[in-house]
């Protein structure tokens, strides 16, 4: 007996979902959920937060699916969403703050036994920039937002957006440098 796979095309599987398919809208939330928990995630440093604003980005695809219109990837549709959804979070939270006087110094919180980069080494360093820093360096270095864009998004001005990008920049750098020393021994 030959079993068919339920909804394998992608456009039905929208399809349906718009039409209000349980079945169909659990088939689309386990295919994007762990790519877009780590898009939730690079912007939202708590997991069970990152997870929160996941599900409410995906409330929110689901009562907006007959308004994508095919043109270009529903997986970028998607992802704008769940970023949107996280600066909203992070908005209504009040930890995004883009103050010139955000400390000029963040210490990572943990030594570095070895020198391996693995993605959440280098998450747990995106972490420990200030909330205004890692939102506009996540914006413009991970998801390819340009200056205008962020400034759009943000409500704040281009400059602000080159200030906070160059300023996270240069801690990362810092802290890569201090942890370059501490795993080979030399601080």
């Amino acid at each position: 007996m030959k079993i068919i796979p339920f909804y394998k095309n992608e456009k039905q599987l929208i399809k349906k979902s718009a039409s209000g398919n349980r079945e169909a809208q659990r088939r689309l939330y386990e295919k994007f959920a762990p790519k877009m928990l780590g898009v939730c995630r690079r912007y939202i440093k708590d997991l069970q937060f990152a997870e929160d604003v996941m599900v409410s980005g995906f409330v929110k695809v689901f009562k907006n699916l007959e308004t994508f219109r095919h043109e270009g990837s529903f997986e970028g549709w998607i992802r704008q969403i769940m970023v949107r959804e996280s600066i909203t979070h992070l908005r209504k939270n009040q930890f995004v703050v883009f103050d010139e006087t955000v400390l000029e110094k963040v210490h990572p919180q943990s030594t570095v036994d070895s020198f391996d980069w693995d993605t959440e080494r280098i998450q747990s360093l995106i972490d420990a920039l200030p909330d205004g820093y890692r939102t506009v360096f996540v914006l413009y270095a991970i998801d390819g937002y340009r200056h205008q864009e962020i400034a759009k998004e943000l409500d704040i001005s281009e400059s602000t957006s080159k200030s906070q990008l160059f300023k996270a920049r240069r801690l990362l750098q810092e802290q890569l440098k201090r942890q370059n020393s501490i795993g080979y021994g030399t601080e």
